[in-house]
């Protein structure tokens, strides 16, 4: 199965799953920038790139592997890519932080290269990501428009929020250690490898033909 860890910058993806690496078996761990970014990057770029990986992915399901891939690339995202529907389970995991901090950890990690309007990109764009894991229905436009002509987006386009294959895991790593916040996200993924093992996943293989129960809201 396919197991992401998305979200923007500076959250500490990066540094979780490398520690994670070494606690589950089966388990391949790649950063989606890994194949090299090029300059003139844009979301064109980003969703082929996704859809490299998932191709990825499949090779490794085929080896009885599971993939987890750090990266930008969101829900709707992933699940719009064509060879989404192939896998046998997907599984997505928001790794957030707050404002102050990312703004912390960019100036840190690269002094002096983003001025203050990258610096409020970097944080709409985790704004967005937020917004987008709870409802489908979120300004779908910031990944829908100028995309590549390959994407499958009314796959989900037409969803609502409680609808059960829109899941996103949440987990903030504001003032918690690395080895916390790596515990937490192991949590995460050894569920979700049960889930598709007692059939409890809701992406799992066949997931845009599913007619799943929506959740019943809490009172």
């Amino acid at each position: 199965m396919l197991l992401t860890l998305t979200g923007s910058s500076c959250s500490g993806k990066s540094a979780i799953a490398r520690a994670l690496a070494a606690r589950l078996d089966r388990l391949v761990v790649h950063d989606f920038d890994e194949v090299g970014v090029p300059d003139d990057a844009d979301r064109v770029w980003r969703h082929r790139t996704t859809e490299m990986w998932l191709c990825r992915a499949l090779e490794y399901q085929r080896r009885g592997l599971d993939l987890l891939l750090t990266g930008q690339s969101p829900l709707g995202e992933i699940l719009a890519v064509p060879s989404a529907p192939l896998l046998e389970g997907i599984a997505v995991c928001l790794v957030d932080v707050s404002d102050q901090v990312r703004r912390r950890r960019l100036t840190e990690r690269d002094p002096g290269r983003w001025d203050a309007p990258a610096v409020e990109a970097f944080l709409g764009w985790a704004d967005w990501h937020r917004k987008h894991a709870q409802d489908p229905r979120h300004r779908p436009d910031a990944i829908t428009d100028d995309s590549w002509s390959e994407m499958v987006w009314g796959r989900w386009t037409d969803w609502t929020a409680t609808d059960r294959r829109w899941s996103t895991e949440v987990i903030d790593t504001t003032d918690r250690s690395l080895a916390d916040s790596t515990d937490q996200v192991e949590l995460w993924a050894v569920n979700q490898r049960e889930a598709l093992r007692s059939g409890r996943l809701g992406l799992t293989r066949g997931w845009p033909d599913l007619a799943l129960p929506e959740e019943t809201p809490s009172p």
